[in-house]
């Protein structure tokens, strides 16, 4: 016990030094949230006030061998509000300590875990490094919202106490990210997904083509990003990334365990490629850029060779810089493609995304050309009958449900709201909370759903506090949607929750929108 006197003696003076007494470490601070308040709601949560944990200069963080990755993410969230070394280390031999632990339980599958926080020591065990990193997300929110402070902060640290179990109730809880309409750097895709991960979104689908600009470096096609990437909406600067910097993306979201998904929209939303290589086009002569908002007007050549060489080619390169199982193909609002001519791209072009070793995602546009059953059509309408999607469910196709008049997260809150559209509704917090993947689309239930996705359009967001602004807080929930069990859906009792994380998003500097429907805290 040597090693604990003097480490706990060495936090001591640090607490005086920092004008201090030392006997503010025998006081415990009321915790700010309790383990019931997570967002996304657990499974089961009980509140233990008797077990609140104080970390302090001498805690320290074990990993089972495999969760050293969580432990070392866990311990960069805690150091720079604590000042705290909080060293990652096989075992505690007295010290106390926060515990990842790896180990089978059926219950919770390779997302789930269990959470245990007492006053000597807090304990998080799941099956998989997936599960812990989930859980640690519950236990951030145990903290203080001054833990996400940058610069160290002298107060009393405490962790609510209390039990959880947890797991989610779909596979896919996704945000989407237009880098098309507008450019988004590489730094502020990372803060978004670092502002996702919060709330166990476990992908990150990337819209890198449309109609105004092309953001993702094809080798074999170099013009695409250096002059098809000069344009964005409203002739507003444009962007793309190097096949490098796309790599550093994808790895950084898989530090924080979510998968990219890239979208490459096609056989419309195509002019930004048409308007740079002429032979895109049936007559062989490049079309106009274009930077204003329509849609619908483009189409890739059907009957061209080279539509299918240029698909390949794209298809190949993005493949190899993308670890995760799936490309999403686009397939929407082709409206300038005769239908016959889009069953015809579609039967050609997606087993070329097979061949280089993907599953194919795409908008729900792709049900009627009869896909794979390991396709997942992602349904963007307002809900009731869509025979297509149905018969694809049927079939076995898992469907990925992003309502536009419910999840869209670049829609208005209300005619006041100075960023987003209205066509497909005006979503205010409670809107965006309110709606059952299950019952959404006639003929497509809990079993045939493969999760949730938040799209967030950018066609008038154009900084990063314009994203944050139209996620926050209307992501929360429809990320609680995708996680937590129907069971738990209730308005009255979110928005108590949600109200809580607000002092979180004041701290994290998040740009949020404060509905009048919530009581911020």
């Amino acid at each position: 016990m040597r090693l604990s006197r003097a480490v706990l003696t060495a936090a001591v003076v640090s607490l005086t030094a920092a004008g201090l007494p030392a006997s503010a470490t025998a006081a415990t601070a009321a915790p700010e949230r309790s383990v019931t308040d997570v967002v996304p709601a657990p499974v089961a949560a009980k509140a233990d006030p008797r077990g609140d944990f104080r970390l302090t200069a001498s805690t320290v963080i074990t990993a089972d061998s495999g969760a050293g990755q969580v432990a070392d993410y866990l311990r960069g969230l805690l150091r720079p509000a604590t000042g705290y070394p909080l060293p990652v280390v096989p075992h505690a031999d007295g010290l106390p300590a926060i515990s990842l632990k790896l180990g089978p339980d059926s219950r919770i599958g390779t997302e789930g875990y269990q959470l245990k926080v007492a006053r000597n020591g807090v304990t998080l065990k799941a099956n998989t490094a997936d599960g812990l990193f989930e859980g640690v997300q519950s236990l951030r929110q145990l903290l203080p919202s001054a833990i996400d402070a940058q610069r160290v902060q002298h107060r009393t640290w405490t962790v609510a106490g209390g039990t959880i179990l947890d797991y989610p109730r779909f596979a896919e809880r996704g945000a989407m990210l237009d880098v098309a309409r507008h450019f988004f750097k590489p730094d502020q895709v990372k803060r978004y997904i670092d502002q996702i991960a919060q709330y166990k979104v476990n992908t990150l689908h990337l819209h890198l083509a449309d109609d105004q600009g092309w953001r993702i470096e094809i080798k074999s096609w170099p013009k695409l990003a250096t002059v098809g990437g000069r344009t964005a909406v409203d002739g507003d600067p444009g962007g793309y990334y190097t096949q490098a910097q796309y790599q550093d993306i994808v790895a950084y979201a898989a530090s924080r365990h979510i998968t990219v998904i890239p979208e490459i929209d096609m056989p419309g939303h195509t002019n930004a490629a048409q308007s740079t290589y002429a032979e895109l086009n049936c007559d062989g002569k490049a079309v106009p850029p274009r930077t204003d908002t329509e849609v619908g007007y483009s189409s890739l050549c059907i009957s061209s060779p080279i539509t299918y060489k240029f698909v390949e080619d794209v298809v190949r390169e993005l493949a190899a810089l993308t670890p995760g199982p799936y490309l999403h193909i686009g397939g929407d609002e082709a409206h300038s493609t005769p239908p016959a001519d889009y069953l015809t791209f579609e039967r050609k072009v997606q087993p070329i995304v097979a061949k280089y070793g993907k599953k194919v995602t795409g908008w729900h546009e792709i049900a009627k050309s009869v896909p794979p059953v390991s396709a997942v059509p992602q349904y963007w309408d307002f809900g009731g009958d869509n025979p297509d999607v149905a018969a694809a469910a049927a079939r076995g196709n898992k469907i990925l449900m992003s309502p536009a008049n419910f999840a869209y997260l670049d829609m208005k809150y209300t005619p006041q709201t100075p960023l987003g559209q209205d066509w497909a509704a005006l979503i205010e917090v409670r809107d965006g909370y309110n709606w059952d993947p299950a019952s959404l689309v006639n003929g497509v239930g809990e079993s045939q759903i493969a999760g949730v996705e938040a799209p967030l359009w950018t066609e008038t967001i154009r900084t990063s506090d314009d994203i944050e602004y139209m996620a926050f807080p209307r992501l929360p929930g429809i990320a609680e949607i995708g996680w937590s069990p129907k069971s738990t859906h209730n308005w009255d009792a979110y928005r108590a929750r949600l109200a809580k994380q607000s002092p979180r998003w004041v701290v994290q500097g998040i740009d949020f929108y404060r509905s009048p429907q919530v009581d911020w805290k």
